[in-house]
């Protein structure tokens, strides 16, 4: 049995979950998400056990077959995610670092100069807010929908990875890269 599936997903109160054959929808404060759900999967909204008050969401399999067993625990951390998602919602950090280096907003689009010939352009995605801190180089991205957020976050980043010499590129707030040394002047023995 799936340890992640078998367990419950409690329902805040200002959430509501609305089942239409397999197709899911979560509305909250901050937004609306839709899933719909593999067929292999049940899914139902029920009353929380007695100590606790309120509603939770129960993920249950059809069958013990092997796809059933796995989407088991992928339906219910989906569930999951929406439900955070649309109380408190995702955010994803990035740093710019290099002399020159920095990310300009224009319209829906996030602009990057980072050391090419060209800015490169990323389309912000509907959905997702896109905030700029410290002259630039610091971007800061939030929305509802942790993938959608995760996603943009990592094609930011693939611009230009951090590179291990001097450290420059686009990382993740508080992502530790491994640094390497340099070439050795070798002055000092050879004469």
């Amino acid at each position: 049995m799936s340890r992640i599936g078998k367990k419950p997903i409690a329902l805040p109160s200002n959430v509501k979950v609305d089942l239409q054959g397999r197709t899911i929808t979560v509305e909250g404060p901050k937004g609306k998400l839709t899933l719909e759900h593999h067929a292999n999967a049940r899914v139902s909204v029920v009353d929380a056990p007695a100590p606790a008050k309120g509603k939770q969401v129960v993920v249950e399999r059809v069958s013990d077959e092997k796809i059933s067993r796995a989407v088991h625990g992928l339906t219910r951390a989906l569930l999951a995610n929406m439900i955070k998602g649309v109380t408190d919602g995702y955010t994803a950090e990035l740093e710019i670092q290099g002399v020159g280096y920095k990310a300009e907003l224009q319209g829906k689009s996030l602009v990057l100069s980072v050391g090419f010939a060209n800015q490169i352009t990323h389309a912000v995605p509907d959905g997702l807010t896109v905030k700029l801190e410290g002259q630039g180089t610091r971007v800061n991205i939030s929305g509802i929908d942790k993938q959608l957020v995760g996603q943009f976050a990592a094609d930011v980043r693939s611009t230009r990875k951090p590179e291990p010499y001097l450290g420059k590129g686009i990382r993740y707030v508080g992502e530790v890269v491994k640094r390497k040394a340099g070439k050795q002047f070798a002055g000092a023995g050879a004469k």
